[in-house]
């Protein structure tokens, strides 16, 4: 990410933002606990609107109709959960996976946080990253619960 470039900036969060959707898919139709895989989907569908507003903000910047998808990271990333639950894992290591994932988001918006952005788009990202803050906290402390309880 390029701090300097809004456009940059901005795609890169959109990735991140669709790499957050497709985890937390994977991550509800793979959890047993029905309370998980509830707040999985709804964490889904907001980084799905997440990735909906910054693309609004990107056509704004530019004038490109090339969407931004996921990352290949992403994508491995899910891969390798797939792996895990073939072989046996539970809900403790999608849970162990899943905050992985949204160390990965977090330090996204913070580099964004840091970067030189319009007003508009920045005060996206700040909203959006205090979500994502809030999600990853959720994330470790479910991780941590099933961790003890294990």
């Amino acid at each position: 990410m390029d701090e300097n470039n809004p456009v940059s900036v901005v795609k890169e969060l959109i990735e991140t933002c669709k790499d957050g959707q497709k985890g937390y898919q994977e991550a509800a139709s793979k959890v047993k606990r029905s309370d998980l895989k509830t707040y999985f989907n709804e964490q889904s569908l907001e980084r799905g609107r997440f990735a909906g507003e910054l693309e609004a903000e990107l056509n704004r910047l530019e004038t490109s109709d090339k969407k931004v998808s996921g990352s290949v990271a992403g994508t491995l990333h899910r891969a390798w959960i797939d792996t895990k639950v073939s072989m046996g894992a539970g809900d403790k290591a999608i849970l162990e996976w899943l905050e992985q994932g949204e160390d990965r988001a977090k330090d996204a918006y913070e580099k964004a946080l840091a970067a030189t952005l319009p007003g508009n788009v920045m005060e996206i990202v700040r909203r959006q990253a205090a979500s994502v803050r809030q999600a990853h906290d959720k994330a470790r402390n479910l991780r941590d619960t099933a961790e003890a309880a294990a």
